[in-house]
This record gives structure tokens, C-alpha cells and sequence, in this order.
């Protein structure tokens, strides 16, 4: 076993990956550049020291990440994420911690970063099926992916011509997120589009595809629902947006959605069509005055 990761890693390089299925890793999940997703970083018995400075192993070049943030190390016959006195803090599982031990499948948020700690037991297999999962869903929001997106709306639209089943599309996006990013700060606009994720995710049903699109842009396909149907689902998430609590550290933010929603018909006969009159109805929802819905 490899006594500590003997090299640096900054955003623009190749990660040192180990292959020996005894080393436990961290697997970027979620990262601002989208070129550090599925790099996996070994641990070995040495201090693995993560921050913004060029003498860290794992080196973020972000300014939500401090000099020296966190480091993990091998104590007690587990790994444990230690706090250096971050100025933006560590946080496992979306709570923020001084020091914890690490368990199979953790999230560490790191500034905007966010990895995932995987065991030696099956590490290649799961490093492979984490991959493999990036390759579809959203790390940050655990929604499914624009790239998902689009596979699954040309999926739903063959469907739909084949069968004659009705299906609707929802788009939405967060109102004034620029403005909760510049006062709050990116951090907190990166928790609220992952709480944001998470309620949307608990109110949908199994066979609908929830998906994070854009930046704060959402869409959900609703399978064999008329634009009724679709305009219902939107308004009782619209309000459950508006009356959820969503906080950073300890502070309130308030966060509202405009949406706008379409039906797949048979004058229709290419997906991106749906698309689009969904997303100018959204604007139009906008351009009313937002926390609205049009469809």
C-alpha cells in the first residue's frame, strides 16, 4: 500500500490513480469543471491533505476552497475527515463537521466538490458503476442529467407516436438565482439546488424523469399525462418550492420557481419542438411576474 498520494493533482491534470483494489478512494462526483467528474484519488496510510494551496495532495483551485481545508487521515482502523479550520467549512452528508469518521459511501463537500468515499472491498466495481451513473445523473441535485434529458424525451416521444399515449413536459427554472448567488454566496446557491433536487425528487412519481437541464433549469417529463395533468403536477410543486424552508448555515432563503408546460400531440413530430414551447411558455411565466406557471 502506497504510504501517501505522491502526486498533485490540480483541476487541469491527469489524478494519480492507483489500481490496486486494496486502497480505499475519494471519486469527484460533482465539481464546478466538469473535466474533474469520476477522478478518483487513492488513500493510502499517509495524511491526505485536500485545499486551495499547491503543497496539497488534492489541490481545488477555487476560491470557496481555503489554503489548507481538510485533510483525511488513517486513524483508529478508519479514515477520518479533518477539518483544518476552513474559512467555508467541510461538510459529509450535508452536515458540517470539525472531524468524522468516514463510512462507505459518504459525500465530502469540499468548496464547490464533492466526492464520494468508496471502501477497498469492491472498490472497482463500485468506481466503475459511479462512473458509469455520471454518465446519467446530476451529482450535485441526484437528478438525472441534460444528457439523460434529451435520451429519454427522443425515448417517450417514440413511445408516444407507437402507442398513442399523451405525455407532458415540465420546464422550470429558479427565480432570481443569480441574485440568491451573488448575496448568499455560490455555496449556498449550490445547497439550494441540491435541496431544491431533493424535494423534487420526493414529490414526483417512479415513472416520472426528473432532470437538471441548466445551471438552475429543470425539466420533468411526465409520462402518459395530458397538459392537465402536467399543469397540475407543476402547480403542487410550484407551491411546495414556496412554502419549503431552505437554508445555508443556519440562514433562510427564500426560493421560489416559474414553469411553463406542453403536451406532446401528433402534430408534433420532433421532441426539441416540445421543447421549446414549453421553455417559451416558462419565459412567459417570467415575463408575468415568475412563482407562476403557463402552459
Amino acid at each position: 500500500m502506497e504510504s501517501e498520494i505522491k502526486t498533485r493533482v490540480t483541476p487541469f491534470s491527469e489524478p494519480h490513480i492507483s489500481t490496486e483494489s486494496a486502497q480505499d478512494c475519494l471519486v469527484v462526483i460533482y465539481a464546478p469543471s466538469s473535466n474533474q467528474l469520476g477522478k478518483r484519488f487513492s488513500l493510502g496510510e499517509g495524511k491526505v491533505r485536500i485545499g486551495r494551496g499547491m503543497e496539497n495532495d488534492v489541490v481545488l483551485n477555487s476560491d470557496s476552497v481555503s489554503r489548507r481545508h481538510a485533510r483525511i487521515e488513517l486513524r483508529g482502523g478508519g479514515y477520518r475527515v479533518v477539518d483544518m479550520a476552513s474559512t467555508n467549512g467541510t461538510y459529509v452528508n450535508d452536515e458540517l463537521v470539525d472531524e468524522v469518521v468516514l463510512r462507505d459511501g459518504d459525500q465530502l463537500k469540499v468548496g464547490r466538490t464533492i466526492f464520494k468515499f468508496i471502501v477497498s472491498g469492491n472498490m472497482e466495481a463500485q468506481y466503475h458503476e459511479e462512473i458509469y451513473r455520471l454518465m446519467t445523473v446530476d451529482g450535485l441535485t441526484e437528478m438525472h442529467n441534460k444528457r439523460y434529458f434529451n435520451e429519454a424525451i427522443e425515448r417517450e416521444a417514440s413511445r408516444s407516436a407507437r402507442y398513442g399515449r399523451a405525455f407532458s413536459l415540465v420546464l422550470f427554472d429558479i427565480d432570481h438565482f443569480k441574485k440568491i448567488n451573488d448575496t448568499y454566496g455560490h455555496l449556498a446557491g449550490d445547497s439550494v439546488l441540491r435541496q431544491l433536487g431533493a424535494l423534487v425528487r420526493n414529490r414526483v412519481r417512479r415513472d416520472d424523469i426528473p432532470c437538471r437541464t441548466g445551471g438552475e433549469e429543470f425539466s420533468i417529463i411526465v409520462p402518459e399525462v395530458s397538459l392537465a395533468g402536467g399543469l397540475n403536477l407543476a402547480e403542487k410543486l410550484r407551491g411546495a418550492i414556496e412554502a419549503a424552508v431552505f437554508k445555508f448555515e443556519g440562514t433562510q432563503i427564500p426560493v421560489t420557481v416559474s414553469m411553463g408546460v406542453a403536451e406532446w400531440t401528433t402534430e408534433l413530430t420532433d421532441p426539441q419542438d416540445l421543447v421549446k414551447q414549453a421553455d417559451e411558455r416558462l419565459y412567459e411565466a417570467k415575463r408575468s411576474g415568475r412563482n407562476r406557471i403557463c402552459g
